[in-house]
C-alpha cells in the first residue's frame, strides 16, 4: 500500500493522482502501485509542486515494514528515536 499526503499543491497535481489512487480526504492519497509506478509518480509530484509539499509513505523491507520521504517545506519532519522513524509536528510560535 502506499500514501501520499499533499499539502499546498495545484489542484491539476491532485487530479492526475486521482487517476492513480483514492483521495480518501483533500491531499491524502491510498493506493497500491508498483515500485515502479510508485516511483514515477513520486517524481512527477516532486516536479509539479510548484512550492507545495508531500509525504510519500511506502511498504519497505526494513523493521518498521515502511519508509517515509520528504519533498519541499512539510507540517512535519523525521526524527530518529532509538532506531525508529517517528514523525514530528514542526512548532508553531
Amino acid at each position: 500500500m502506499v500514501v501520499i499526503i499533499l499539502e499546498r499543491v495545484p489542484a491539476s497535481l491532485r487530479g492526475e493522482l486521482s487517476r492513480w489512487m483514492i483521495e480518501v480526504k483533500a491531499g491524502v492519497f491510498v493506493g497500491r502501485l508498483s515500485a515502479m509506478v510508485r516511483e514515477r509518480l513520486w517524481g512527477r509530484i516532486c516536479s509539479g509542486m510548484k512550492g507545495g509539499a508531500g509525504i510519500l509513505i511506502h511498504q519497505a523491507d526494513c523493521e518498521q515494514g515502511y519508509q517515509m520521504r520528504f519533498w519541499g517545506a512539510t507540517s512535519r519532519y523525521l526524527v530518529d528515536h532509538e532506531g525508529l522513524t517517528l514523525l514530528k509536528t514542526r512548532e508553531v510560535l
